[in-house]
């Protein structure tokens, strides 16, 4: 079964801006409660469908590492990425930007893509049980930390 969570806030600042935040990848680990950054793989040097980045985790006294590859990347509007570790799929990350009134709804969305034995091998891996209530909770604080970040 395929579990996908989404959070959703309102946030005083352009799309554009929003988006540049984003996807500088170093700089998620500060408003991320899990996510300590990310590293762009040579020769990728930005946000580019197919970049590929290796993302930074820690839960506790859990920490892991990622390798990523970008899905979408439209500035303004889309960010998204899959995330693997080692052989397994573990999910996709999507961040969508839409604009209203003077600021911007981003939504960030979070879709679970591992097979039973990559659920089962997460557990021990990351100490984290339920992943989807973990990472809605790392979501909202994720999207509080970033609108405190442009004076929210």
């Amino acid at each position: 079964m395929r579990a996908t969570v989404s959070v959703s806030r309102l946030i005083a600042a352009s799309a554009e801006q929003l988006y540049a935040l984003v996807s500088d990848l170093p700089r998620m680990g500060e408003w991320s409660p899990e996510n300590e950054g990310g590293t762009w793989r040579t020769p990728a040097k930005g946000a580019v469908v197919g970049a590929r980045f290796t993302g930074k985790n820690r839960s506790g006294t859990k920490a892991w590492n990622t390798s990523c590859r970008l899905t979408e990347a439209s500035p303004g509007k889309v960010f998204a990425f899959d995330v693997t570790a080692g052989p397994f799929r573990i999910a996709n990350w999507r961040y969508e930007f839409e604009p209203v009134g003077g600021g911007t709804k981003i939504t960030e969305t979070w879709t679970d893509q591992r097979n039973g034995l990559a659920r089962f091998l997460g557990k021990f891996a990351s100490g984290v049980a339920d992943r989807g209530e973990h990472n809605r909770a790392g979501m909202e604080t994720t999207l509080a930390r970033l609108a405190t970040s442009i004076g929210e």
